[in-house]
């Protein structure tokens, strides 16, 4: 179940609202002496975190899937970037971590029981009850914890202008739905920014070098359509100096074919220049969160700003269908 990201918290009695929480979407299953922790793009993250796989062995409910964000507390929030610190191959690296900064499960959906192997195919306003039965009588504090909800549009009014440290915005769903896996039309996202995750699908040196070499200047940012093409939207060139070597090493590490898809950067326009022609492909494996002010004619319009590099996210999930959102009507403006 995924969410499509809107400028306002929708209002109705259809909606219900829970913070968005800044960290790893997972699904944990049990089922036994055997639990799954799943990322969206379908990645095993059990051998990241097997704190979290150790306190659901330790839960009185044996069989259940639950969904739900993995997060690292540091201070009064939760830091992002101790969340991607798990994410190591080194086996001793990630149980010292575990142990030092041991992360939480939030759960905000329960979707399967011993009881009801068939509870996403019941309504939200279904669920939700299910799973606040299920809180109370598994998740008593320690690693897992149960996210809030409300259907009070003041208190998700109250949780946008608050968000930061970890909560980066509010999550409105359709309570009238049963679970929407693999579509957009049951949640929705809101932040006091507009972002993306995009497919880096090629690059541009920078006109300077640093010391003697040449290094990145900018990132060039894909989405996929329907057909399974990546189009080139846009750029970020906002990459810190000092971390230009070390990224153009991992770039250059993946420069091939064909790059972009679709509709490819560097193509004939007033605008361009020789350097601005000039772009080294890369194979889809990067993904990256940026921040932008306006989508329109399927570009960003200006230049994005660099959140966070996201390698819990498949690229093929990166799709326009994420900046899709009602289209307006300006004649009704007209008086």
């Amino acid at each position: 179940m995924e969410a499509r990201s809107v400028d306002e918290i929708p209002r109705g009695k259809e909606w219900q609202y829970e913070p968005k929480w800044d960290g790893f979407r997972c699904l944990l299953s049990r089922d036994g002496s055997r639990v799954d922790l799943r990322s969206k793009s379908g990645e095993d993250l059990a051998r990241y975190f097997p704190e979290v796989v150790a306190a659901a062995l330790k839960l009185k409910a044996d069989r259940f899937t639950l969904d739900g964000e993995l997060v690292v507390p540091h201070g009064k929030g939760f830091s992002f970037d101790a969340l991607l610190q798990r994410i190591h191959p080194a086996a001793s690296r990630v149980k010292k971590l575990s142990e030092e900064t041991p992360a939480l499960y939030l759960a905000f959906d329960l979707l399967a029981t011993a009881r009801d192997e068939q509870l996403a195919k019941k309504l939200l306003s279904e669920r939700r009850p299910v799973l606040e039965a299920f809180a109370k009588a598994n998740l008593k504090g320690g690693i897992f914890r149960l996210s809030p909800s409300t259907t009070s549009y003041a208190t998700a009014k109250k949780w946008l202008a608050q968000s930061g440290g970890g909560s980066d915005g509010v999550i409105a769903k359709r309570i009238d739905l049963p679970y929407q896996a693999g579509n957009r039309d049951g949640m929705q996202k809101i932040k006091k920014f507009r972002s993306a995750d995009c497919v880096v699908g090629g690059f541009r040196y920078a006109t300077n070098k640093i010391a003697g070499r040449k290094v990145v200047g900018s990132l060039l940012l894909g989405l996929y359509d329907t057909k399974g093409l990546l189009h080139h939207v846009g750029f970020t060139s906002a990459i810190k100096a000092g971390e230009k070597p070390e990224l153009t090493d991992r770039l250059e590490a993946l420069i091939g074919e064909p790059g972009f898809t679709g509709n490819a950067p560097g193509g004939p326009s007033r605008w361009s220049t020789e350097r601005s022609a000039k772009w080294c492909p890369l194979k889809p494996k990067l993904v990256i969160e940026v921040c932008y002010d306006h989508f329109s004619g399927e570009r960003f319009r200006h230049g994005t700003s660099i959140l966070r590099w996201r390698p819990d996210k498949a690229p093929r999930q990166c799709s326009f269908d994420q900046l899709k959102q009602k289209a307006a009507h300006p004649m009704k403006l007209l008086k």
